[in-house]
């Protein structure tokens, strides 16, 4: 449904990477106040025991977080809602299975010391824009999605900023979610920019002011960017926006009014979910699906697994799904049982994380997926795989990492039953891969992976590597984690390494020559100046970088946002997002903080990015930042 600007109140903006807490139980009723599940009035001594709960469902996880779970002290900070919400509805749900509402309630309580609708949930200024906007014109300056191009360059030939310049950029204006934690990334076409949040929030605001036309209620988790495309001349819109939501649902609006056009569910596998973006060509769109599996699939109950990646082209105009193509080819089958007696099947996994990546001229289309759930053995994870774009049909597939089997927990020391073996190190590819064309017009695949790891493929030979350089020594949570940008002669990629021993990571940056894949620089980040749920902030930078003519953009898990020259990679600009606080064009206090996922945007002389993660040795925070030199 649609809902206006002022009806924002309860509504949280959180998310954890890989989707920990994502879905709404929100019901909006006026522009004062929302309703919940159960109500603050409720007294706490009436329902169960929230700790001993906690220490039986939960305590697993987040009382010595593994990779993809928050902290306790993490959860601690959350409202209400977004805990009852995640065990709801949410990725969490199958933890909270046999739990009533009123046991789901006093979880939340427990952890954050408040009660659902209580203090801190007062209606923000919704700050909406005098007019409704001009007519959207495609041709205005833009970034469109997720990687600009359908290259997926994530590289801005105009970006309006001069490279001297960029050490005077200073903060224009600030828009604050409702709520701690983002991780999507905005879209701008002209004066008009889109982004979405968790829980299920999509704004369009004013490019240059940041006040508000419309917001839309998703329903679920908006972790994508968004695409916006022109509509038949008989369709009642002029253009539409599409976006998916972590329940498995395509959504397309009105892009000059957030009107909903369509919705369509694309699985029903109840943890899978769609985190990469949406990407629009001609008059189709071509949406990624990956999942939580490896988080619930470490349960001692749970049948694990049977997510399998796909890639699914709809109709751009209907929402009718056209074809669905699944990275793991092989049959999913029972073929053992665990350790506790649980049936396990497979192969699964092969999650597609990012948005995909169209050639045209070849007419194929690009994925990069993820790893296995079990050892079942399956050639379509960790692999570049190329989809007919017609039909789906796979035209051939680079697998760089066999038998990568990995769930969550099991590199820990009380692995539990569920585990393959042999375990494997978690090396996904979580960026989209780079098509990119050469000044002697030949075309290379540049992918990223987390084991810290850039390759370059071939096109014209079924995927054949090129070249290989180790730039990251490689982690569960990246090596080369979201994104890296391409410009004429360099690839540009940020190396995460946060969960990498101590004294073999690498976080930083660095270029490659794409020809060659020598290494032209690699700056190393700085040492951390933040401490955050008592212990020092990670200086990993996993976010996805952006290029512009002479610097490349990388934000960091310590909330510093750096600006980088691509001559030799010294640092030109450094903002301490997490340190600052902000007054918010729509009168919300905004703080900075954890920079992962999305990565900038510059169009016309603004650079926009969002600030604000957390969760995972990082600060949380709320705000979209936008950028101009010396903040005019």
């Amino acid at each position: 449904m649609k809902v206006s600007a002022g009806m924002l109140v309860g509504t949280l903006c959180s998310g954890v990477l890989f989707a920990i807490l994502i879905f709404p139980v929100i019901s909006f009723t006026s522009a004062r106040t929302a309703t919940f599940p159960l109500t603050a009035a409720q007294d706490s001594a009436a329902f169960p025991d929230g700790a001993a709960l906690y220490r039986q469902k939960c305590a697993m996880c987040h009382d010595q977080p593994v990779e993809r779970a928050p902290a306790r002290s993490a959860l601690a900070a959350r409202s209400p809602e977004t805990l009852i919400a995640a065990l709801t509805s949410g990725a969490m749900k199958h933890q909270a299975t046999g739990l009533s509402a009123d046991q789901i309630r006093s979880v939340a309580v427990f952890l954050t010391g408040r009660q659902p609708g209580g203090p801190g949930q007062s209606t923000p200024s919704p700050n909406l824009c005098k007019d409704g906007g001009g007519p959207i014109n495609l041709s205005a300056p833009q970034w469109n999605g997720w990687g600009l191009d359908l290259d997926n360059s994530r590289y801005q030939p105009k970006p309006g900023i001069k490279a001297e310049d960029v050490p005077r950029l200073k903060v224009k204006w600030a828009f604050a979610y409702p709520s701690g934690r983002v991780n999507s990334q905005p879209t701008v076409i002209g004066d008009r920019l889109y982004v979405g949040c968790s829980p299920g929030l999509v704004y369009c605001l004013n490019a240059k002011t940041g006040c508000v036309y419309w917001t839309y209620d998703g329903g679920s988790g908006v972790r994508t960017a968004i695409s916006v495309g022109p509509l038949p001349a008989s369709s009642t819109a002029k253009f539409a926006a599409y976006f998916g939501t972590r329940d498995r649902f395509v959504h397309a609006v009105d892009a000059e009014t957030g009107k909903p056009l369509w919705k369509m569910k694309i699985e029903d596998q109840p943890v899978s979910g769609i985190t990469g973006a949406p990407v629009l060509y001609k008059d189709r769109i071509y949406v990624p699906l990956s999942s939580s599996e490896e988080v619930t699939g470490r349960g001692d109950k749970y049948e694990c697994c049977t997510f399998r990646g796909s890639l699914v082209a709809l109709d751009a105009y209907s929402g009718k799904i056209l074809w669905k193509s699944y990275s793991i080819t092989e049959p999913l089958k029972p073929f053992k049982k665990s350790a506790a007696g649980t049936q396990m099947y497979g192969p699964a996994g092969g999650a597609i994380w990012s948005a995909p990546t169209v050639d045209p001229k070849r007419k194929l289309i690009y994925a990069a997926t993820g790893d296995s759930y079990t050892e079942a053995e399956t050639g379509g994870a960790d692999a570049i795989i190329a989809f007919d774009i017609e039909t789906g049909k796979i035209a051939w597939i680079n697998q760089v990492t066999p038998n990568d089997n990995f769930l969550v927990g099991c590199n820990g020391p009380n692995p539990p039953p569920n585990c393959p073996q042999p375990l494997g190190p978690d090396f996904d590819f979580g960026s989209s891969p780079i098509l990119h064309t050469q000044p002697n017009g030949r075309q290379v695949i540049l992918a990223g992976q987390k084991s810290g790891v850039m390759y370059a493929l071939d096109p014209d030979n079924k995927g054949k590597t090129l070249w290989q350089v180790k730039i990251g020594y490689g982690s569960t949570l990246g090596g080369i984690q979201w994104g890296s940008a391409a410009d004429r002669q360099n690839v540009y990629a940020a190396v995460s390494d946060v969960t990498a021993p101590a004294d073999k990571r690498l976080p930083g940056i660095a270029a490659l020559e794409i020809a060659t894949g020598k290494k032209i620089w690699h700056t190393l980040a700085p040492k951390s100046d933040c401490v955050t749920e008592g212990r020092q902030c990670s200086n990993a930078q996993s976010a996805a970088v952006t290029a512009i003519p002479g610097v490349v953009f990388s934000g960091s898990m310590d909330g510093h946002f750096r600006a980088y020259s691509t001559k030799d990679g010294s640092i030109i600009l450094d903002f301490n997002s997490g340190a600052n606080s902000f007054d918010s064009v729509n009168g919300i206090k905004a703080k900075g903080g954890m920079m992962n996922a999305g990565g900038p945007v510059i169009v016309n002389g603004v650079l926009y990015v969002n600030a604000g993660y957390g969760g995972i040795q990082g600060q949380p925070g709320n705000v979209l930042l936008a950028f101009t030199v010396d903040g005019k």
